[in-house]
């Protein structure tokens, strides 16, 4: 236990809850989105459990971050799972006529949260291990610890998500775009388009620093996420006006 004594933890300790509650907005409009049209008696249960799956896996998947991370088009496939949740957050399917059980619905929202979490954390999960990598044998401890102490804090947000919601649903509009902003950040840091030293014959729009991380110009950063908050947003808008040219009209 001598390592709590150890100024090089604390501080770790500390980046790391810093990270959690930055990445932890991302995460509350993800269960807020995810959560707003459950029961209100269902929401809490839905915001627990959501975040008990994705803090586990995300633990898992920190282990794991620099092996994944460095594996070609594994972004790019998250990217595009990022932009389909976004489509369905933003055009939500229609929804049964009553039939539908609440638990079905619940079950629905902790999956979306568990899936949502885990694809938008192989962008983010780098800047934890970063963190942690000086604590050596300690380092997925520093991670749990962190993860843990920011639980109540993305819960609680998300719960104030929902709540900002119901008044301006403008809101899930953003959320929905938020997600398409992330997934367009991921998909040109995929090391595949900046890895010289990976898949040789995609083209390459970036390079890569001495430890090995993504590097792009400026202008390809922002324009990245602004195309891919903008995607998420079209086809959302695209979906709706499709459903709502395909229903039957009604005559007086």
């Amino acid at each position: 236990m001598e390592f709590l004594t150890s100024p090089e933890f604390w501080v770790a300790l500390g980046q790391i809850i810093i990270i959690d509650i930055l990445l932890g907005g991302d995460n509350a409009v993800v269960i807020a989105l995810a959560c707003r049209k459950l029961p209100p008696a269902q929401r809490r249960k839905g915001i627990i459990w959501g975040t008990a799956g994705a803090i586990i896996l995300r633990v898992i998947l920190i282990a794991f971050a620099m092996t994944l991370l460095s594996l070609p088009f594994l972004k790019l496939v998250g990217a595009v799972l990022l932009i389909w949740i976004g489509v369905k957050l933003l055009a939500p399917d229609e929804e049964g006529h009553g039939d539908v059980q609440g638990s079905d619905k619940l079950l629905a929202a902790i999956k979306t949260i568990i899936v949502a979490d885990l694809v938008m954390s192989v962008d983010n999960v780098i800047a934890i291990a970063g963190a942690a990598q000086n604590a050596g044998e300690h380092s997925l401890l520093l991670v749990v610890l962190g993860l843990l102490i920011s639980i109540p804090i993305i819960v609680w947000g998300s719960q104030l998500v929902i709540k900002l919601m119901e008044r301006f649903p403008l809101i899930i509009t953003f959320g929905g775009m938020l997600l398409g902003w992330i997934a367009g950040g991921m998909l040109v840091t995929d090391p595949a388009f900046t890895n010289p030293a990976i898949v040789d014959w995609m083209p390459k729009w970036g390079s890569v620093d001495e430890k090995g991380l993504p590097v792009i110009s400026d202008t390809l950063y922002w324009a990245s996420h602004i195309v891919g908050a903008l995607l998420v947003l079209g086809l959302g808008k695209l979906v709706l006006a499709r459903r709502k040219s395909s229903q039957p009209v009604a005559h007086g």
